[in-house]
C-alpha cells in the first residue's frame, strides 16, 4: 500500500494540485502506515505488523537517559588484529559510498555545482572519530537523503544541517511516535527512491554509448548485487581499467591549456584520447575560469572523448551563461544528460 501511495503521489493529477506538492509523499506514507497498523491492532490483530518489525529507537526523556545511550570505546580492541581489518573495510566502503553519492548529487543539482570531495572525506573522517568515541555508527553520505533534499527544493548545504537538527529533535522528543512506524513503509520509500535513481532511461543511455561504457556499468551493478558494495565497485573498476588500457595501447592521452594571442580568450585543447581519468582536472579547470571569460574548448583533434568527460562539458555548457562565460565548442558532440 505504501508503494501504491508513493506512485500515486508522483502522478501528474496529484502534482497538478499546488497544495499537495508541498507535502512529501514519504511523510504521507509514514502517517498512513502508522494509522493503518493501529487500526489493524483493534480490528484484525492477526494482520497488524509485529513489534519486531517496527522502528526501534531508545526512549529518551531526560539527560540521564541520553548519557545511558552513549558507549565509551573498548580500548582493548586496539590489541586485536581483527579490529584493523574491520576498520579498514568500513573506511573503504564508507569512502566509496560517499564519493559515489557526491557524484550522483552533483548530477542531480540543477545548478551543476561541484562538491569538494577532499573536504567531504575530511569531514566524514572527523565525524567518524567523534561518532566512534561515543558509541555511534559509522557516518557516510547517502544518496536517499540528499536526493530527498534536492527534490524538496533545497538550494544550499544548510538543508543538510537543518535535516540533522530535525533528526536530533525527533530522536529526543518524538521517539515514541517514531517507534510506531512499520519498517515495511520505510522499505517502500527506499524502493521508490532507488527506482528513481536507476531509471530504465539510464540503462538505455549506457547501452547506446557502446560496450566500453555499458559493460563496466552493468558488471558493477551485478557484482554489487551478488556480493557487496566494496567488492562490486572493485570488480567494476577492474573492468573499466581494462577498457582504458586497451584504448591507451592505440593512442596516449593528455590535457593541456593552449593560450591564444587574443586578450581575454582561453583556448583549451583536448588531446587525441580523453578518458574519465581526465575528468577531475577538466572540471577543476572549468571551476577556475573567471567570469566574463571567452572560452574556446577545442576537441577537433580528439579521436575519443569519454562519455563522463562529455557529460562534464555538457554540464559546464548549461551553466556557463550563469557565470557570464562565453563558451565556444569545436568538434565536441553534445550528449544527453539525465536531468537536463
Amino acid at each position: 500500500m505504501s508503494i501504491i501511495v508513493l506512485l500515486l503521489w508522483d502522478s501528474k493529477p496529484v502534482k497538478s494540485i499546488a497544495a499537495l506538492k508541498l507535502v512529501p509523499g514519504a511523510l504521507i506514507v509514514v502517517v498512513l502506515s502508522i494509522l493503518l497498523n493501529l487500526l489493524l491492532s483493534n480490528v484484525a490483530p492477526d494482520l497488524q505488523v509485529r513489534p519486531e518489525h517496527l522502528v526501534k529507537l531508545p526512549n529518551i526523556s531526560s539527560f540521564a537517559d541520553l548519557t545511558k545511550e552513549l558507549r565509551l570505546p573498548d580500548w582493548s580492541a586496539l590489541t586485536r588484529g581483527s579490529t584493523y581489518v574491520v576498520a579498514f573495510t568500513i573506511a573503504i566502503v564508507a569512502s566509496l559510498e560517499t564519493l559515489l553519492s557526491v557524484e550522483a548529487v552533483d548530477k542531480l543539482d540543477p545548478h551543476k555545482r561541484h562538491t569538494s570531495q577532499n573536504r567531504e572525506l575530511k569531514a566524514q573522517g572527523v565525524g567518524n572519530l567523534v561518532s566512534g568515541l561515543i558509541g555511534g555508527l559509522p557516518l557516510t553520505a547517502v544518496i536517499v537523503r540528499s536526493s530527498a533534499n534536492i527534490h524538496a527544493g533545497a538550494q544550499t548545504k544548510m538543508s543538510s544541517f537543518i535535516h540533522g537538527l530535525l533528526l536530533l529533535g525527533s530522536l529526543l522528543f518524538l521517539s515514541s511516535v517514531l517507534n510506531l512506524i512499520p519498517l515495511s513503509a520505510l522499505a517502500a520509500v527506499l524502493l521508490t527512491v532507488g527506482f528513481k535513481l536507476t531509471k530504465p532511461a539510464l540503462y538505455r543511455t549506457q547501452w547506446r554509448l557502446g560496450w566500453g561504457q555499458f559493460l563496466p556499468f552493468i558488471v558493477t551493478i551485478v557484482a554489487i548485487l551478488f556480493t557487496d558494495l566494496l567488492k562490486g565497485v572493485c570488480v567494476g573498476l577492474a573492468v573499466g581499467i581494462f577498457f582504458i588500457l586497451k584504448a591507451n595501447l592505440e593512442s596516449a592521452y593528455y590535457y593541456h591549456n593552449e593560450p591564444t594571442r587574443d586578450p581575454g580568450v582561453v583556448h583549451l585543447k583536448l588531446s587525441e584520447h580523453v578518458s574519465f581519468l581526465n575528468k577531475a582536472s577538466i572540471v577543476t579547470t572549468f571551476e577556475k575560469l573567471a567570469p566574463g571569460s571567452h572560452v574556446i574548448l577545442d576537441g577537433s583533434e580528439s579521436e575519443v572523448i569519454d562519455y563522463d568527460v562529455l557529460e562534464a562539458i555538457e554540464n559546464f555548457r548549461v551553466t556557463a551563461a550563469e557565470r557570464n562565460i562565453k563558451l565556444e565548442l569545436r568538434g565536441i558532440p553534445q550528449v544527453e544528460v539525465l536531468g537536463h
